[in-house]
């Protein structure tokens, strides 16, 4: 489940994110070349949010005077979920010489960083870049790099009390997501862990790195009766959505498996 304020705070991120990079491209903008702006995403290419994503962000662009292939060029690639492409493209977007990037998600803006350090980086949909390094400070990012985030490690308690209100006998909750895409999923555990416990309900940690353990995981929790997912915000689990849906949904009798996420909805 997701809240309509979420979704427009993802739209307006990748509108400021299209402010900022045309600014930047028109400034590194020498001999008269064509600005070129490369946009790195772990999304699958069909996935209709992550075209929506897309689509706000060339619109905005367009708003501020820039056509793709007109007085603009953009190079997309999409990395669909896949963890060893998303390095792949970095490398091959930056081999392009863009005068920008922009970079959605952790892993893409950490694997822009290890293949450049002057081409500037524009992220969104990053969890607490001061935490996880990306930046300097919210006020002064300094380097190369600056972009906006729109969670808050807190918003992990929200989710637990969310899922008590909707299943109020829920006692187990398996907190789903993938290591590799989602590094910074211990800035949300101890909220989760501590929300849980005053609900006298025990969170753990259900890590997952491809369908099978997805299925296994949510298997292990249906064994036992009062069970809850939740799936944490990474590409990961946006691609493989309606996979958690429809498991979760299955196994909802006789022992009723609810679920939430704070970033996604079925396709």
């Amino acid at each position: 489940m997701r809240s309509n304020t979420l979704r427009r705070r993802e739209f307006i991120s990748l509108l400021g994110g299209a402010a900022v990079a045309l600014q930047l491209a028109v400034r590194a903008q020498q001999n008269g070349r064509m600005p070129r702006v490369a946009v790195l995403t772990p999304y699958s290419e069909n996935d209709p949010e992550a075209q929506a994503w897309l689509k706000a962000f060339v619109e905005a662009m367009q708003a501020l005077g820039r056509v793709d292939g007109r007085n603009i060029r953009f190079d997309v690639r999409w990395a669909a979920g896949v963890v060893d492409r998303v390095q792949r493209l970095a490398k091959e977007l930056v081999d392009l010489k863009p005068d920008v990037v922009l970079a959605m998600t952790t892993p893409s803006v950490k694997a822009v960083l290890r293949e450049t350090r002057t081409i500037p980086i524009v992220f969104t949909q990053v969890t607490d870049p001061v935490a996880q390094g990306l930046v300097e400070s919210l006020d002064r990012p300094n380097g190369s790099i600056t972009g906006f985030t729109l969670f808050e490690p807190e918003v992990g308690g929200k989710l637990v009390q969310v899922l008590k209100e909707i299943a109020p006998a829920t006692a187990r909750v398996a907190v789903i997501f993938n290591p590799d895409t989602a590094p910074y999923y211990k800035l949300y555990m101890s909220s989760i862990e501590a929300a849980a416990a005053s609900l006298a309900m025990k969170a753990f940690e259900a890590p997952a790195h491809n369908r099978a353990e997805i299925e296994a995981a949510i298997s292990r929790l249906a064994s036992e009766p009062a069970g809850g997912v939740i799936a944490m915000s990474d590409g990961f689990t946006v691609i493989h959505r309606d996979l958690i849906i429809a498991l979760a949904a299955d196994t909802a009798c006789p022992r009723r498996i609810c679920f939430v996420s704070s970033s996604w909805t079925a396709a």
